[in-house]
C-alpha cells in the first residue's frame, strides 16, 4: 500500500510514519520538517513543502492509496488574531490542496484530522459522532476543516474525519507539557477540574487509523478517544498517583486566562466524547482506562 502523510514530521506524524513503514508500506512524508525516526528508509520518501501552497507535492496525493492529512499549526500558546488566522488557514488551505490533488480516477482513502473541539463546550453531555457542533473558535475551525475534507467524496474518495482527543505520549503533546509540574510536586487540576477531558493513548490512535483504513464501511466523523472519558481532576489525580506525586496545586481560571488568553478558556471546556463509531465496528482499545495508559507510557 502507498501512503502519503501531510505533517509527517509532527507529533502524531512521526509515529504514523514509523508504523506504516514498519509494516512494509511505502510512505511519502510531506511537510516542513522530516520525521525523526523511520523504521525503513528504503520505504520512505520525503518531500519538503509548505502544504498551504499548491505545488508538485500534490502529485503524491493522487499516486497514493491512502492519504493521512495531519498538517496544521500547533494550537498551544497565546492566541493573537494573527495566530488564530494561521491556525485556521494552515488546516483549511492544506486540506483544500490535498482534495485538489485527487483526480477521481482511482479509489483512495482520505483520513483527515479534526478534533473533538468540534463539539465546543459540551458540559456533561455524552458526545458521540452525531452530536452537534459548538460555536467557539476551535469548533468553527473544525467545521471548516472537515467541510474541505468532505469535498473529496465528490471525487469518489472515502473520507473519514479523525476527531482527535488529547493524545497521550511522553515525547510530545499535552502530557509532555504537564510532566515537569507534576515531577516538581506542583501539579494539579485546571480550574474547577470538573470539565471532562477526552484522551487516547498514542498506540490506540495509530491502531485506529489502521482500523479505519481496513474497514471500508467507515466514513465521516470518527471520535478518536478512549471509551472512558474522565474529568480533569480525576486525570490529574491519576497522573500524580502513577508518578508518585501529589496533585493538589489547582490552577485557577483567572491564572489560565491571564497566561493564555482565549486558549486558556479552551483548556477549561468540557467534551465528554465517546468513540461510538469505532466501538460499533469492533475496534478494541488496548488502553481503555487511564491508569493502564499512563503506566504504559511512563514505565
Amino acid at each position: 500500500m502507498k501512503v502519503a502523510i501531510t505533517g509527517a514530521g509532527g507529533f502524531v506524524g512521526n509515529y504514523l510514519t514509523d508504523f506504516f513503514t514498519g509494516r512494509g508500506d511505502e510512505v511519502t512524508g510531506i511537510g516542513r520538517s522530516r520525521p525523526a525516526n523511520v523504521a525503513d528508509d528504503s520505504l520512505f520518501t520525503w518531500i519538503q513543502a509548505d502544504t498551504t501552497q499548491k505545488g508538485g507535492w500534490q502529485d503524491e496525493i493522487d499516486a497514493s492509496d491512502v492519504v493521512v492529512n495531519l498538517a496544521g499549526k500547533n494550537i498551544f500558546g497565546r492566541w493573537t488574531e494573527k495566530i488564530k488566522q494561521e491556525i485556521l488557514e494552515s488546516r483549511v488551505r492544506t486540506t483544500e490542496n490535498v482534495v485538489e490533488g485527487f483526480s477521481g480516477n482511482r479509489p483512495a482513502v482520505l483520513l483527515s484530522t479534526s478534533a473533538v473541539g468540534y463539539y465546543g463546550d459540551g458540559g456533561d453531555e455524552l458526545l458521540d459522532e452525531s452530536a452537534a457542533a459548538g460555536d467557539d473558535f476551535l469548533a468553527r475551525v473544525c467545521i471548516d476543516w472537515e467541510g474541505e475534507a468532505n469535498r473529496a467524496a465528490d471525487k469518489g474518495v472515502r473520507v473519514a474525519n479523525m476527531r482527535f482527543s488529547m493524545v497521550l505520549e511522553k515525547t510530545g503533546g499535552a502530557l509532555k507539557m504537564m510532566l515537569p509540574a507534576f515531577k516538581a510536586f506542583v501539579g494539579g487540576p485546571l480550574g474547577t477540574g470538573k470539565q471532562f477531558m477526552p484522551w487516547i493513548h498514542m498506540g490506540d490512535l495509530i491502531r485506529a487509523h489502521s482500523f479505519v483504513i481496513e474497514h471500508a464501511e467507515i466514513i465521516g466523523p470518527v471520535n478518536c478517544c478512549a471509551p472512558n472519558p474522565l474529568r480533569n481532576e480525576d486525570f490529574s489525580r491519576m497522573l500524580g498517583s502513577v508518578l508518585g506525586r501529589p496533585s493538589v496545586f489547582r490552577v485557577p481560571r483567572f491564572a489560565l486566562s491571564a497566561a493564555m488568553g482565549e486558549m486558556g478558556e479552551m483548556v477549561l471546556s468540557s467534551q465528554r466524547a465517546v468513540p461510538e463509531k469505532l466501538l460499533n465496528h469492533g475496534f478494541e482499545f488496548r488502553f481503555p482506562e487511564i491508569r493502564g495508559a499512563l503506566e504504559d507510557i511512563l514505565a
